[in-house]
């Protein structure tokens, strides 16, 4: 019987292998956070195939004998077949946090393991088996038991940030947040304060404590004159922490909407987390801030003592686009002073993102000649209402919206598209996630815009299925001129057979993988 013991916790520890990938995974996308990797786990994926893959393991230690062993080797053949096979938007990044916790896991598996063999006798499978069925608290177990570690090195890599920004006297920190359009506006101010100086950025989505501070150890040099730093946020607190160590001179407040209302709870608290930005400038200091966002020409809880800059499309502001003009070309527009723009990039979400690199350009002394140039060469931000077109058919990719306010002006953009005579504008979404109590109006509201936006709408995933379709109806379009998908791969193979040359297609957000 212990014989039988072994040969079933070596095979335990292969399966035990594959589900611990994949329970880390989970718990990356979930920020490292628990109650966010319990709001993933709890009902929806309690019974994924992974977690049934699971089930069956532990049934198999009540067989007895090589054939129970024999079971147990084909479940943990047939979960590493499906595990090479399975596909994710984004893939688990093996950071070294990442394998210190997949070492404590095997370590802690290995331990209920060996004990069970040496003192469970004829249970020890059983045993082994409930184990590999509460793989999500042993991972959760083993972030704890790193917490100290992973302690100590984060605060070693924060005071050696710390020390690099402070011996770079003269740096100018530029801090740009919101709950949307800071990614772009970021991109579109480094290339604009290119022309000047030598600017550093947060790459992609590193815009946590945590991610600005791998920056500044791996990519910060003396001779950088400007670093524009990302700040993201999914609770109070998140936006002070990063402007305590860098110590912003310039904040751009881009948007202020209802994101990750399930940690924030509400938006006045969102507010006063974007505005931490605001609130840390010195005086002398400038903060350039979107007066179209609602949430902002509204707040009074400014107190830095610095200059504050207002920009604008539709409302007032300091910078005020005039005369704007859409065509196939992209966007031209005028300011107050007569100064005139042009741009290849599409929606009044990129034009406020321009204007705050504008304002930004003005203040440190860039040459409005060379702002011209460099607004007119800028690229969209893949994934951020881009545009390709392919084959006759343009596709506006603008799988990074994850809030109700850009999807509102994306599928602005759609609607003012021109299509000829039997073509369709079409739109493919999933709708908004950790919204909180919002969660659902916010859906039948993006369901009612979509049902006045396009010809044909592709509904995916069933997280949000019922309130889009409630809001679709409410709308007004018809049965037949909706889908509704299992997944993306469903989605792309219905809209394989209504697609035609002339169509226009929007993609509007992606939930991650761990809301699939």
């Amino acid at each position: 019987m212990l014989h039988f013991a072994i040969k079933y916790a070596i095979t335990a520890m292969m399966f035990f292998l594959m589900i611990a990938k994949y329970d880390i995974h989970m718990f990356q996308l979930s920020s490292y956070r628990n109650s966010r990797y319990f709001r993933w786990l709890i009902p929806g994926n309690i019974l994924s195939i992974k977690r049934l893959l699971a089930i069956a393991m532990l049934g198999s230690a009540f067989i007895p004998g090589y054939f129970g062993w024999g079971v147990a080797m084909g479940i943990t053949t047939g979960g590493w077949i499906y595990c090479f096979r399975e596909k994710f938007k984004t893939p688990l990044v093996f950071t070294m946090r990442v394998k210190r916790l997949f070492a404590t896991n095997i370590i802690l598996f290995a331990i209920i393991s060996t004990l069970a063999v040496l003192f469970t006798g004829k249970w020890a499978s059983v045993v082994i088996g409930v184990a590999l069925l509460l793989s999500n608290f042993i991972m959760l177990l083993a972030n704890l038991a790193n917490r100290p570690i992973e302690k100590a090195i984060n605060r070693g890599y924060y005071n050696d940030a710390k020390r690099i920004i402070e011996s770079n006297k003269n740096l100018i920190v530029i801090g740009v947040t919101g709950s949307f359009g800071k990614t772009s506006t970021k991109n579109y101010l480094a290339g604009v304060l290119a022309e000047k100086y030598n600017v550093l950025v947060t790459p992609g989505n590193f815009n946590t404590l945590l991610g600005v501070i791998r920056t500044i150890r791996e990519q910060l040099r003396p001779y950088h004159q400007v670093f524009i730093v990302e700040m993201g946020a999914k609770q109070t607190n998140d936006i002070k922490e990063i402007c305590d160590l860098v110590h912003p001179t310039i904040g751009i407040v881009t948007a202020v909407g209802e994101m990750h209302l399930e940690t924030f709870k509400t938006v006045e608290n969102i507010q006063n987390t974007k505005f931490e930005l605001i609130n840390s400038l010195p005086c002398g200091g400038l903060g350039v801030i979107n007066n179209d966002s609602q949430y902002i020409s509204s707040y009074k809880g400014i107190t830095s003592p610095c200059k504050i800059i207002r920009y604008a499309v539709e409302g007032e502001g300091d910078y005020k686009a005039g005369d704007v003009k859409y065509g196939a070309s992209g966007v031209s527009f005028t300011l107050d002073n007569g100064e005139q723009f042009s741009s290849r990039l599409l929606g009044d979400g990129n034009l406020l993102n321009i204007l705050a690199a504008i304002a930004v350009a003005d203040h440190l002394g860039v040459p409005t000649a060379k702002q011209k140039n460099a607004i007119a060469r800028l690229q969209p931000v893949e994934h951020r209402l881009s545009m390709k077109v392919s084959g006759g058919i343009t596709v506006l990719d603008d799988a990074y919206n994850s809030n109700p306010q850009g999807a509102k002006m994306a599928l602005a953009v759609l609607k003012g598209f021109t299509v000829a005579q039997g073509n369709k504008r079409i739109v493919i979404t999933p709708g908004f996630v950790e919204m909180g109590t919002r969660q659902t109006e916010a859906n039948k509201e993006l369901g009612r815009t979509i049902a006045t936006s396009c010809d044909y709408a592709i509904i995916v995933n069933a997280t949000n299925r019922d309130a889009i379709k409630s809001g679709i109806d409410e709308g007004g379009l018809a049965e037949d001129k909706y889908f509704l998908a299992d997944s993306l791969n469903h989605a792309h193979t219905r809209l394989a057979q209504i697609l035609r040359p002339g169509d226009v297609v929007l993609y509007e957000n992606d939930l991650p993988d761990n809301f699939k």
